[in-house]
Order: C-alpha cells, then structure tokens, then sequence
C-alpha cells in the first residue's frame, strides 16, 4: 500500500504542483529516496549533506514528529500519512 506524503507549497515545484504524492519505503529514509526517484530534486531539499533531515524541515508521521520516532531512520507503516512542513521562525518586534 503506498503512503501519502503531503508537500508543502514550496516544495511543489518538484512535485508538478501536487500538495499530495504517493511514495514507499519502510523508513522515513527509504521514503525520502522513492520521493527523489519519483520526483527528482526533493531528496536534497530534505536531507543535508550527512543524510538527515535538515534542520528547518519538520516531518510528522500520522501526526507523530519524527525526531521522536527515531529521525530519518523512524519506521513507517503501510497507509501512514506524512506531512511535511518548513519550520517557521521570526517575527515581528
């Protein structure tokens, strides 16, 4: 079963507009491969040069923040919904 990924508005331009894509993968890392098979360019807008997450990218997994579920190795389970969000920093004085 493939999983839903929900792409944020400035990530959509390697999605073809998409605001949901399908991907596979039994880790959040595998997952991000499928997405840059499938749409070219997005894997490094996710992952550093190390391999993990970038700081100002948050991901969920059924809501669920990945830093707590163990990072760019966390598991993921057939039909889960991943969300993934630019962190928002800043403000007004």
């Amino acid at each position: 079963m493939a999983i839903e990924v929900r792409i944020p508005t400035v990530l959509r331009e390697h999605t073809q507009g998409e605001k949901k894509v399908a991907a596979e993968g039994a880790t959040l890392r595998e997952l991000v491969a499928d997405l840059d098979a499938r749409y070219p360019g997005i894997g490094q807008k996710l992952l550093d040069d190390d391999g993990q997450l970038h700081r100002f990218i948050n991901v969920y997994i059924d809501d669920e923040d990945v830093r707590y579920l163990g990072g760019i190795e966390a598991p993921v389970n057939d039909g889960a919904e991943i969300s993934i969000l630019p962190a928002v920093a800043g403000g007004a004085r």
